[in-house]
Protein backbone atom coordinates (compact mmCIF):
# COMPACT_ATOMS: atom_id res chain seq x y z
CA UNK A 1 0.00 0.00 0.00
CA UNK A 2 1.41 3.39 -1.01
CA UNK A 3 1.26 6.12 1.62
CA UNK A 4 0.63 9.85 1.53
CA UNK A 5 2.01 11.69 4.54
CA UNK A 6 -0.40 14.15 6.17
CA UNK A 7 1.91 16.23 8.36
CA UNK A 8 0.68 19.07 10.52
CA UNK A 9 1.10 21.18 13.62
CA UNK A 10 -2.02 22.14 15.57
CA UNK A 11 -2.27 24.15 18.77
CA UNK A 12 -6.04 24.14 19.43
CA UNK A 13 -7.21 21.38 17.09
CA UNK A 14 -8.43 23.24 14.00
CA UNK A 15 -5.49 22.23 11.79
CA UNK A 16 -5.78 18.70 13.13
CA UNK A 17 -9.45 18.64 12.04
CA UNK A 18 -8.42 19.62 8.50
CA UNK A 19 -5.64 17.01 8.54
CA UNK A 20 -8.11 14.28 9.47
CA UNK A 21 -10.43 15.31 6.63
CA UNK A 22 -7.57 15.40 4.13
CA UNK A 23 -6.52 11.92 5.30
CA UNK A 24 -10.08 10.69 4.67
CA UNK A 25 -9.92 12.18 1.19
CA UNK A 26 -6.59 10.45 0.54
CA UNK A 27 -8.08 7.12 1.54
CA UNK A 28 -10.94 7.49 -0.94
CA UNK A 29 -8.38 6.53 -3.59
CA UNK A 30 -7.86 2.76 -3.90
CA UNK A 31 -4.30 1.66 -3.20
CA UNK A 32 -3.37 4.71 -1.12
CA UNK A 33 -3.30 5.06 2.67
CA UNK A 34 -2.80 8.21 4.73
CA UNK A 35 -0.02 8.32 7.31
CA UNK A 36 -0.97 11.11 9.75
CA UNK A 37 1.87 12.68 11.72
CA UNK A 38 2.46 15.83 13.73
CA UNK A 39 5.47 17.81 14.95
CA UNK A 40 6.33 18.68 18.56
CA UNK A 41 6.03 22.22 19.88
CA UNK A 42 9.19 24.27 20.28
CA UNK A 43 10.22 25.95 23.52
CA UNK A 44 11.92 29.23 24.32
CA UNK A 45 13.75 27.32 27.07
CA UNK A 46 16.79 25.70 25.47
CA UNK A 47 16.88 22.77 27.90
CA UNK A 48 13.22 21.86 27.36
CA UNK A 49 12.31 18.95 25.13
CA UNK A 50 9.08 17.21 24.26
CA UNK A 51 8.39 13.61 25.14
CA UNK A 52 9.37 11.24 22.34
CA UNK A 53 5.73 10.18 21.99
CA UNK A 54 2.88 12.70 22.20
CA UNK A 55 0.35 12.33 25.00
CA UNK A 56 -2.45 12.15 22.43
CA UNK A 57 -2.98 12.22 18.69
CA UNK A 58 -0.72 10.85 15.99
CA UNK A 59 3.01 10.19 16.48
CA UNK A 60 5.64 12.79 15.72
CA UNK A 61 6.97 12.75 12.17
CA UNK A 62 10.38 11.43 11.30
CA UNK A 63 12.62 12.03 8.30
CA UNK A 64 11.86 8.43 7.31
CA UNK A 65 8.14 9.31 7.08
CA UNK A 66 9.02 12.00 4.55
CA UNK A 67 11.32 9.79 2.52
CA UNK A 68 8.84 6.89 2.37
CA UNK A 69 5.77 8.86 1.26
CA UNK A 70 4.59 9.19 -2.33
CA UNK A 71 2.95 12.55 -1.57
CA UNK A 72 2.77 15.11 1.23
CA UNK A 73 0.00 17.27 2.71
CA UNK A 74 1.50 19.92 4.99
CA UNK A 75 -0.58 21.97 7.43
CA UNK A 76 -0.06 24.71 9.99
CA UNK A 77 -1.91 27.41 11.87
CA UNK A 78 -1.13 30.95 10.78
CA UNK A 79 1.35 33.00 12.76
CA UNK A 80 1.39 36.56 11.44
CA UNK A 81 0.90 35.36 7.87
CA UNK A 82 3.50 32.61 8.17
CA UNK A 83 3.66 28.95 9.22
CA UNK A 84 4.01 28.22 12.94
CA UNK A 85 7.52 27.88 14.39
CA UNK A 86 7.24 24.12 15.13
CA UNK A 87 6.57 23.34 11.46
CA UNK A 88 9.37 25.66 10.32
CA UNK A 89 11.71 24.03 12.84
CA UNK A 90 10.87 20.56 11.49
CA UNK A 91 11.34 21.65 7.87
CA UNK A 92 14.66 23.31 8.71
CA UNK A 93 15.88 19.86 9.77
CA UNK A 94 15.19 18.21 6.40
CA UNK A 95 18.59 18.89 4.86
CA UNK A 96 19.23 15.14 4.43
CA UNK A 97 16.24 14.52 2.16
CA UNK A 98 17.08 17.73 0.29
CA UNK A 99 20.68 16.62 -0.38
CA UNK A 100 19.48 13.16 -1.45
CA UNK A 101 16.58 14.47 -3.57
CA UNK A 102 14.22 12.17 -1.65
CA UNK A 103 11.19 14.41 -2.22
CA UNK A 104 11.98 15.60 -5.74
CA UNK A 105 9.13 14.92 -8.15
CA UNK A 106 6.63 13.98 -5.44
CA UNK A 107 3.38 15.97 -5.17
CA UNK A 108 2.55 18.14 -2.17
CA UNK A 109 -0.32 20.29 -1.00
CA UNK A 110 -0.68 22.72 1.88
CA UNK A 111 -3.46 23.67 4.30
CA UNK A 112 -3.88 26.16 7.12
CA UNK A 113 -6.17 27.63 9.76
CA UNK A 114 -6.58 31.19 11.03
CA UNK A 115 -8.54 32.89 13.76
CA UNK A 116 -10.07 35.41 11.35
CA UNK A 117 -11.15 35.46 7.72
CA UNK A 118 -8.36 37.81 6.68
CA UNK A 119 -5.73 36.36 8.96
CA UNK A 120 -3.01 35.64 6.42
CA UNK A 121 -4.25 32.30 5.11
CA UNK A 122 -2.79 32.61 1.63
CA UNK A 123 0.60 33.92 2.74
CA UNK A 124 0.82 31.07 5.24
CA UNK A 125 0.14 28.56 2.48
CA UNK A 126 2.80 30.17 0.29
CA UNK A 127 5.28 30.14 3.20
CA UNK A 128 4.86 26.36 3.41
CA UNK A 129 5.19 25.95 -0.36
CA UNK A 130 8.62 27.58 -0.50
CA UNK A 131 10.64 24.86 1.28
CA UNK A 132 8.67 22.16 -0.54
CA UNK A 133 9.61 23.73 -3.87
CA UNK A 134 13.25 23.78 -2.77
CA UNK A 135 12.86 20.03 -2.23
CA UNK A 136 11.67 19.75 -5.84
CA UNK A 137 8.11 18.79 -4.95
CA UNK A 138 5.23 19.34 -7.37
CA UNK A 139 2.61 21.65 -5.87
CA UNK A 140 -1.02 20.53 -6.07
CA UNK A 141 -3.61 23.25 -5.52
CA UNK A 142 -7.39 23.32 -5.49
CA UNK A 143 -8.90 24.19 -8.87
CA UNK A 144 -12.07 26.21 -9.24
CA UNK A 145 -13.71 23.09 -10.67
CA UNK A 146 -14.26 22.36 -6.97
CA UNK A 147 -17.59 24.19 -6.71
CA UNK A 148 -17.25 24.84 -2.98
CA UNK A 149 -14.23 27.04 -3.72
CA UNK A 150 -16.46 29.53 -5.54
CA UNK A 151 -19.27 29.47 -3.00
CA UNK A 152 -17.46 29.40 0.35
CA UNK A 153 -17.83 32.36 2.69
CA UNK A 154 -15.30 30.91 5.14
CA UNK A 155 -12.02 29.15 4.37
CA UNK A 156 -10.75 27.87 1.05
CA UNK A 157 -8.25 29.10 -1.53
CA UNK A 158 -6.84 27.81 -4.83
CA UNK A 159 -3.51 27.41 -2.99
CA UNK A 160 -5.01 24.91 -0.57
CA UNK A 161 -7.85 24.38 1.85
CA UNK A 162 -8.10 26.71 4.83
CA UNK A 163 -10.28 26.97 7.90
CA UNK A 164 -11.51 29.99 9.83
CA UNK A 165 -11.36 28.80 13.44
CA UNK A 166 -12.65 31.98 15.09
CA UNK A 167 -10.99 34.08 17.81
CA UNK A 168 -11.07 31.24 20.34
CA UNK A 169 -9.97 28.61 17.81
CA UNK A 170 -12.93 26.38 18.54
CA UNK A 171 -15.08 26.68 15.41
CA UNK A 172 -15.57 23.42 13.54
CA UNK A 173 -14.84 23.29 9.79
CA UNK A 174 -17.77 24.56 7.71
CA UNK A 175 -19.46 22.36 5.13
CA UNK A 176 -17.46 24.04 2.36
CA UNK A 177 -14.19 23.62 4.26
CA UNK A 178 -14.93 19.93 4.85
CA UNK A 179 -15.79 19.42 1.19
CA UNK A 180 -12.60 21.14 0.06
CA UNK A 181 -10.40 19.22 2.52
CA UNK A 182 -11.76 15.88 1.31
CA UNK A 183 -11.32 16.97 -2.31
CA UNK A 184 -7.77 18.14 -1.68
CA UNK A 185 -6.80 14.82 -0.09
CA UNK A 186 -8.31 12.85 -2.93
CA UNK A 187 -6.68 15.07 -5.57
CA UNK A 188 -3.27 14.70 -3.89
CA UNK A 189 -3.58 10.91 -3.69
CA UNK A 190 -4.55 10.61 -7.37
CA UNK A 191 -1.66 12.85 -8.39
CA UNK A 192 0.73 10.87 -6.17
CA UNK A 193 -0.26 7.58 -7.81
CA UNK A 194 0.08 9.06 -11.30
CA UNK A 195 3.52 10.51 -10.61
CA UNK A 196 4.66 7.33 -8.86
CA UNK A 197 3.65 5.29 -11.93
CA UNK A 198 5.60 7.68 -14.18
CA UNK A 199 8.85 7.36 -12.22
Amino acid sequence: MKEVLVLYYSRKGSVRALAELIARGVERVPGVAARVRTVPPVSTVCEASADAIPAEGPPYASIEDLEACIGLALGSPTRFGNMAAPMKYFLDGTIGPWVNGALAGKPACVFASTGSLHGGQETTLVSMMLPLMHHGMVMVGLPYTERALSSTSSGGTPYGVTHVAGPDGDAQPSEAERTLALAQGERLARMALALEAAR
